[in-house]
């Protein structure tokens, strides 16, 4: 790992802002806005969720820094996470954007600051577990459940206090909560171990009230909550169906929990006289509200999609990729500025899922755009329009391809980023390895690599040569016909071959 001051770094382009620069993926990354007495450690915070840091560069005279990725990858990921969730310093916002440069060139003076704080947080790292395979890189965390301890418990923390402020770094799925040891705790799952591992980085030391309620994060050995109650003590977000009967302790999670004293379940909680939550200043949240009820978030569920190649989109490619993310109900693209689409989500959350995950992809040869459209809904075209308009408007609102339409779907785990490795799933016995190999090159794709699933025939896994041949595979193969009533099912893998 080295650091050093931009000396080297030409100063009429240190500084640029460009059109480019926000769109050409770099492993540099450039900071702006920044307190003017930041500490490399809390610059440090916003990257290493992402991958590995290699270089950092602070201009605290200008409120700035730059932070040098080891791969694009973990930049890019950076980036688009950071298009749907806004970055703070101390609550107060910053922008982030690819720089125009594509390496920091360091020189013999250190940032002995900059590199002590490199040091001490990749030691932390090894500490407590969050190592890269093989201990060279700082890697995701391994889980996307989190076990939140409260400390110093002066005010009531309920679940609808945990998702408040849990959810600013990402979708959560499912809150447990429980006592041990006179400790009020929580397990927290959140769509995937990057927003886990983002939140632990955050929000680990830090007080819900000033003062009091301390949060104490680890990552926990679980990778999903299976809960059978929604209630003021557990809540899963993706089955409003479930009833609200109070269970036995135990009962109340599909996984066993001695480690962390489920028996200890409820908490209790004592209410100090004499001051109430509204008047303590500096909290991480306003003061939890009564009610519990569950309801999606606020916020627009239309997505504006530009920079699309005009001559290959559709509305059902637009379909089948944001898809992956969430149930689509529309899709526009404009007729007379056909390069940019509307595409209408069935909620806020899966709105901002499909954007943090497809915002900077490449579709067709072209990098995409993804943001959040200031229209509330897609209009269906009006009854007198051309059939060339009609034909790029599409309701699929009453679609069969709906991957989040069943209460408690498994594709609610199983949501990741674009990879270059597609899951393969719905596959009769009666189609082979050749046979899928085929259907792929077929198509034009690179079949690097192919494995069917050890313990279920029905599932593979296939690599391709790039993430954007894996995206317009999904995009030409998913819910093809393998047999006369069996369709493949494709979805992007987490997993490598």
């Amino acid at each position: 790992m080295s650091t050093s001051n931009l000396s080297t770094v030409d100063s009429s382009d240190r500084l640029r802002v460009s059109e480019r620069a926000q769109c050409v993926p770099s492993r540099v990354l450039h900071l702006r806005h920044l307190p003017a007495d930041v500490f490399e450690e809390e610059v440090l915070a916003l990257a290493l969720p992402f991958g590995r840091v290699s270089k950092l560069i602070t201009l605290k005279h200008k409120n700035q820094a730059f932070v040098e990725m080891t791969s694009e990858e973990a930049a890019v990921t950076m980036v688009n996470y950071y298009t749907s969730t806004t970055p703070t310093v101390r609550n107060h916002p910053i922008f982030i954007q690819y720089s125009t440069h594509h390496e920091l060139k360091t020189d013999n003076l250190t940032n002995q600051r900059a590199q002590v704080a490199l040091q001490t947080i990749g030691a932390a790292a090894v500490h407590s577990g969050n190592m890269a395979s093989g201990g060279e890189e700082w890697g995701f965390a391994s889980s996307p459940v989190l076990r939140i301890i409260v400390e110093n418990l002066f005010y009531p923390v309920t679940l609808e206090v945990l998702q408040q402020i849990f959810s600013k770094f990402g979708s959560v799925l499912k809150i447990i909560t429980f006592t041990r040891n006179s400790q009020f705790q929580a397990l927290l799952q959140f769509i995937d171990a990057v927003h886990a591992q983002h939140a632990k980085a955050a929000l680990d030391g830090q007080n819900i009230y000033n003062g009091c309620c301390t949060l104490r994060i680890n990552f926990s050995k679980l990778n999903t909550l299976n809960v059978k109650y929604n209630n003021d003590k557990s809540r899963d977000y993706t089955r409003a169906d479930l009833p609200t009967g109070e269970p036995e302790p135990a009962a109340a999670f599909g996984v066993a929990l001695p480690q962390y004293g489920a028996a200890a379940f409820p908490p209790t909680f004592h209410q100090h006289t004499g001051m109430s939550v509204a008047a303590v200043p500096g909290s991480l949240v306003s003061p939890p509200r009564v009610s519990l009820q569950v309801a999606p978030p606020a916020g627009h569920s239309v997505l504006l999609v530009s920079n699309l190649n005009p001559e290959s989109v559709s509305p059902h490619c637009l379909f089948i990729l944001f898809g992956v993310y969430g149930d689509v109900q529309r899709v526009k693209i404009l007729f007379n500025k056909q390069e940019n689409a509307l595409v209408q989500m069935s909620d806020a959350t899966q709105a901002q899922l499909a954007m943090s995950h497809l915002n900077g992809q490449r579709l067709h040869g072209n990098m995409i755009r993804v943001t959040l459209s200031k229209h509330p809904m897609v209009q269906l075209p009006r009854s007198g329009a051309g059939q060339e308009e009609q034909a790029l408007t599409r309701d699929f609102s009453g679609s069969a391809l709906h991957r989040f339409k069943k209460p408690g779907s498994k594709n609610f785990n199983n949501i990741f980023p674009p990879s270059a490795t597609l899951h393969l799933s719905n596959i009769p016995l009666s189609v082979g390895e050749e046979v899928l190999k085929d259907l792929f090159s077929s198509g034009g794709f690179t079949v690097k690599a192919f494995k069917f699933f050890q313990k279920d025939r029905k599932m593979a896994l296939m690599q391709l040569a790039s993430v954007e041949e894996a995206i317009e595979a999904l995009i030409a193969l998913h819910d093809q016909q393998l047999d006369h009533n069996q369709h493949l099912r494709v979805s992007f893998s987490k997993s490598t071959i």
